[in-house]
């Protein structure tokens, strides 16, 4: 018996998934964000502490320099020191002069560890008003 034409065709099922629309819908999510994030990060309720903005001037006969050099050595006003020489000389210098005021200058080689060992070393002698020096950069 021959088959009937409608018997040779029969349906399949489609067992693919078209991922065509779930393309167009992650694109156009995407684009969505893309163009949302930057207003929502300059929408932030972010409120600033005010300030003074001369800050509090310093005399600069009351600054003492403390430089680290390249090698490691330390100077106070171009006096060779110690971290227990420092120590001992600003504590002096602050019992004299409650307003003395440091400068901090570490060359650019130097370890953060060793600047923040002065740091803590004019802070446990008393000084309240620290600086850090630096080179402003060349552009």
């Amino acid at each position: 018996m021959k088959r009937k034409f409608s018997d040779r065709h029969q349906l399949a099922t489609v067992s693919e998934l078209n991922v065509t629309p779930l393309l167009d819908l992650a694109f156009v999510l995407l684009i969505i964000f893309m163009i949302t994030t930057p207003l929502i990060e300059n929408s932030t309720d972010l409120v600033l502490p005010s300030g003074d903005p001369q800050g509090n001037p310093v005399n600069p006969d009351k600054v003492l320099a403390v430089s680290i050099l390249a090698d490691g050595s330390i100077t106070i006003d171009a006096q060779p020191a110690t971290l227990d020489d420092i120590e001992s000389g600003l504590a002096a210098q602050v019992s004299k002069d409650p307003q003395t005021a440091v400068l901090i200058r570490a060359h650019k080689d130097n370890s953060v560890q060793k600047l923040t060992d002065v740091m803590e070393t004019v802070k446990r002698a008393g000084v309240k008003k620290i600086g850090i020096g630096n080179t402003p950069k060349a552009e």
